[in-house]
């Protein structure tokens, strides 16, 4: 039988095949419609899953692959600002390369440069390049954030994502408001959200979502230390209210620190959380705590064990100013306190902050506000910190290598100018006062510090020293050198405090050795968000305050020592002198306690050479 023959017989049997085949197909299709027509599918499932869809689809355009520049390290990260801002972890940004690689789900890899960095708690802005019109993320509210709530972690877990389309995986909340201590590590986990959507190497510093697609927190750290590098169901996301709160601090390109109290506390049989220890030098101590006293609420938040004490105090800046209540015997009362330093400032090496070397030994720290308590299962730690590329990386384009600029205590001093430039017009709205480099005279009525109302004042700020004179007492500071005095006696130093005013306003960053914007804080404890510049001169440290909506100028805090209380101007009504504004309100605070209020009807401002 011929090729053609056996073509022909095979095409014979196959034909009734393929229509018996075909019958029974049509059958099968027929026999599915008629059970879909039977059993349909819920609407609302299927539109909950488009918008399940939506959600990821939408989200996803935020979210960062990173890739170190040197094909060293990378993780995930989330744009959170259309100008490029990003947020990840530190423990990948630090094996990363202060110079990294960044890809978008739209295909584009671009550079990206570190900004700032907090160690402690394991956060990091970066800055991608190259556009102005970035999409970015929407924050949510973490404190909203309940057990069993849905959720999205997106990200790069294995450097999977090569082609820059983000993993999704999806889960619920597994728990709120978890503390995870530093386990042979500077890394603090505070208030975290658990989760168990997968979270695994490579997912760190990446975004965790709701589920309508709000950010609510950074994912970070995974328990999967005995159980290999695989997702075990228990993910940890550093919550975003925190990251919020050091924002600005970030902002500022500064090595960020977190904050403590100055006084260790543990639990009583009853469940009270009662302070054990407390240092004297600390403010907590000068505004009446004291140990024994009951801990009842701190920033707002009810305190009902050592680990929430952990949890609150661990998600606030060092510097912000709180309120504390505590209760003594049947008598509660409510103070509010400026935090301290949690390190020193020689730990504060980013390099000595990472994980414990494999194969060392491991301790655990003691946090200071609770040497005495250690809580939790360990959990896998990030990888140890390299020495951290400190220069441009050879496929970093020439135009972006001016946008690193290395000074001690900084990740990246060059956005520290950027934010001061931003925040000093402020100063520059009130006119310009350089010129007026010699005697200012200030005239006018206040009360306090014991002087009757009815007396005019008289204050002479000259190069060589500042003199009150309020009916008949004279207070003086001289500027020779001699000691820096409390003068008038109460107020933590007005007269510096003045003197320090006019070298602002006359001289900028030239009139004080130290001089760099450090973020933002809630003015008085109590008030709105205050961007703040922070300058020294001789050892004084002064704190400029600027509103963050209108960039005005609401007054400064100066402080004689770290651990003296600050003189504090706050600014009411500004009038224009002479063609320049000037605040002619003042009230002035001590310990939190008005000690003065000044109110100015006349200034005088001379330039240097001119009389005195």
């Amino acid at each position: 039988m011929n090729a053609y023959s056996k073509l022909t017989s095979a095409n014979a049997f196959v034909r009734p095949l393929r229509r018996d085949i075909g019958l029974m197909l049509i059958s099968v299709v027929v026999g599915l419609s008629a059970s879909a027509r039977a059993v349909a599918v819920d609407p609302a499932v299927v539109a909950a899953e488009q918008r399940r869809v939506e959600v990821v689809s939408k989200a996803s355009e935020a979210v960062v692959a990173i890739f170190g520049s040197t094909a060293q390290g990378g993780g995930s990260g989330v744009l959170i600002s259309k100008d490029g801002y990003a947020l990840s972890n530190f423990h990948v940004t630090s094996s990363a390369g202060d110079f990294m690689k960044c890809g978008l789900n739209d295909g584009v890899l671009y550079d990206a440069v570190i900004v700032g960095i907090d160690p402690t708690g394991d956060v990091a802005l970066l800055k991608l390049l190259g556009r102005d019109d970035f999409p970015h993320a929407t924050f949510g509210d973490s404190d909203n954030v309940e057990i069993g709530d849905w959720v999205y972690a997106m990200g790069n877990p294995f450097l999977l994502a090569t082609d820059f389309q983000p993993t999704v995986t999806y889960g619920i909340v597994s728990g709120v408001h978890r503390y995870q201590y530093p386990a042979g590590t500077f890394l603090e986990y505070t208030d975290c959200i658990q989760v168990d959507a997968s979270i695994n190497p490579g997912n760190s510093g990446g975004p965790l979502f709701n589920a309508v697609g709000e950010l609510v927190g950074i994912n970070g750290r995974g328990s999967f230390e005995k159980r290999g590098r695989v997702n075990s169901g228990a993910g940890y996301a550093i919550s975003i209210n925190q990251i919020k709160n050091f924002s600005d601090h970030l902002r500022s390109g500064r090595v960020v620190d977190h904050a403590t109290l100055g006084a260790t506390v543990s639990s009583r049989s009853d469940g009270a959380v009662i302070v054990d220890n407390i240092l004297e030098e600390a403010e907590v101590f000068r505004r009446g705590l004291r140990e024994g006293d009951e801990l009842v609420s701190f920033a707002g938040r009810t305190i009902r064990s050592v680990n929430q004490f952990k949890n609150i105090l661990g998600i606030y800046p060092k510097g912000w100013k709180l309120p504390l209540v505590y209760r003594r015997g049947d008598e509660r009362r409510e103070i509010f306190v400026r935090l301290r330093a949690l390190h020193r400032e020689s730990e504060m090496n980013p390099r000595m902050m990472g994980a414990p070397i494999p194969g060392e030994p491991r301790e655990r720290p003691r946090r200071r506000d609770n040497p005495d308590r250690d809580d939790g299962d360990q959990e896998e730690q990030p990888q140890p910190v390299p020495d951290s590329p400190r220069e441009s990386s050879e496929d970093t384009p020439e135009k972006y290598q001016h946008m690193l600029e290395v000074r001690s205590g900084y990740a990246n001093a060059y956005f520290n100018k950027v934010e001061l430039d931003r925040t000093m017009s402020g100063l520059s709205r009130l006119g310009d006062f350089r010129q007026f480099t010699g005697t200012w005279r200030l005239r006018g009525s206040g009360t306090g510090l014991g002087v009757a109302a009815s007396e005019g004042f008289e204050l002479t700020v000259s190069e060589s020293g500042i003199g009150l004179e309020w009916g008949a007492r004279l207070f003086v500071q001289p500027l020779d050198g001699s000691e820096l005095l409390d003068e008038p006696p109460g107020t933590g130093g007005l007269l510096l405090a003045i003197s320090h005013l006019q070298k602002m306003l006359v001289l900028g960053k030239t009139g004080f050795t130290e001089y760099f914007y450090l973020g933002s804080e809630p003015l008085d404890g109590h008030g709105a968000r205050v961007d703040v510049i922070v300058t020294e001169l001789e050892g004084v440290n002064s704190f400029w305050y600027f509103q963050k909506d209108s960039g005005a100028f609401v007054g400064f805090d100066t402080t004689l020592g770290e651990n003296a209380d600050r003189c504090e101007v706050r600014f009411g009504e500004f009038r224009t002198i002479d063609g320049r504004m000037f605040p002619v309100n003042w009230m002035i605070r001590h310990a939190d306690d008005t000690v003065a209020v000044f109110a100015i009807q006349e200034l005088e401002m001379l330039a240097a050479g001119t009389g005195s």
